[in-house]
């Protein structure tokens, strides 16, 4: 059999990768991508020329058993992301879960994240915490809302750029509109930025100005009182 390995990549400046994910990415065979132009410019960053194929959403339904194939040769197939470690809101749950299945070794190694840093810098209680990822788009988002106001630990969203207007309104319709929050945006990059303050000075900051980046937003748990 061969073998499965998960490695994050950088979320935004190219130096965030270690040593030994390097070093994995140049021994494989097969390297799963997401995005084969923005994988290109890290993996042509380090020199590694390997073999790529896509792998995302829209396709890993249907390429998960040809990969499960490979692996079966004794070939090792590294799988990243865009950005940050597969399979957290991105493809890889399901061909990690199929080659459990067929009893393939599975690797995932250590590296970045967008959540942690934020929760870390966020300022709120870290020793628990809920990660919601993306939240539903149409079905369901009212409801995911008014589970998780009521939790009582730190509670952690991913958005996009476009949407992040929104969820503030959405989540200034379900949560008090002085519950504090910490949005960060543009992580790891130039223009880094963490707001901190209520949802609903939130709202109005980034309503002044055209928001851009990804942004992971840390909410406080509720108060007990």
């Amino acid at each position: 059999m061969g073998k499965l390995y998960l490695v994050p990549t950088p979320i935004g400046n190219l130096e965030d990768i270690t040593f030994r994910a390097i070093k994995v990415l140049k021994n494989a065979d097969l390297i799963l991508v997401e995005d084969s132009r923005r994988s290109s410019k890290l993996l042509s960053h380090y020199g590694i020329n390997k073999p790529i194929q896509k792998y995302h959403s829209f396709n890993e339904h249907r390429k998960i058993n040809s990969f499960i194939s490979e692996l079966k040769k004794e070939k090792s197939i590294v799988l990243i992301s865009d950005a940050g470690t597969p399979s957290i809101s991105d493809p890889g749950f399901l061909l990690v879960r199929e080659s459990i299945k067929n009893e393939i070794e599975i690797e995932c190694l250590p590296g970045a994240t967008a959540l942690i840093p934020a929760l870390v810098q966020s300022g709120f209680p870290n020793e628990r915490f809920v990660f919601e990822g993306f939240l539903p788009i149409r079905k369901g988002r009212k409801k995911r809302l008014e589970e998780i106001e009521k939790d009582p630990r730190t509670i952690i969203i991913y958005e996009s750029p476009h949407r992040i207007i929104k969820t503030l309104k959405d989540l200034l319709n379900v949560f008090s509109e002085d519950r504090m929050i910490a949005i960060s945006r543009e992580m790891t990059k130039i223009y880094e930025e963490t707001y901190r303050g209520s949802i609903n000075n939130a709202l109005h900051h980034f309503k002044k100005q055209s928001p851009k980046g990804e942004f992971v937003i840390c909410i406080s748990g509720k108060s007990k009182n």
